[in-house]
């Protein structure tokens, strides 16, 4: 069974970093894309950043210059580093794998990430 567990979430000041981290139960080369999204009270779940199997990355356009998305396939592992966190960027941030070849994609619980002013 295919699970993502997401860690490193919690509470920060306005300017601070936080390195989330999301670990697989298989070998992430078998995801064509993995992504993190966000979804803060009351709003739809939304793309923070994606990254390809070949590295090629996407941001949203809130986070650019301040996150960024990496992968170590050794550890079967992906990544997202925020610094110069906001207060809007707190949200319940998920962690995301999909295929290109298939329907079915595999999300994470979820981690908090709350950023006081």
């Amino acid at each position: 069974q295919v699970q993502l567990v997401e860690s490193w979430g919690g509470l920060v000041q306005a300017g601070g970093s936080l390195r989330l981290s999301c670990a697989a139960s298989v070998i992430i080369v078998v995801f064509d894309t993995m992504g993190w999204y966000r979804q803060a009270p009351g709003k739809e779940r939304e793309l923070v950043a994606s990254i390809t199997v070949g590295g090629t990355t996407n941001y949203a356009d809130s986070v650019k210059g301040r996150f960024t998305i990496s992968r170590d396939n050794a550890k079967n592992t992906v990544y997202l580093q925020m610094n110069n966190l906001k207060p809007e960027d707190t949200a319940v941030y998920y962690c995301r794998g999909a295929s290109y070849s298939s329907p079915r994609e595999y999300w994470g619980q979820g981690t908090q990430v709350t950023v006081s002013s």
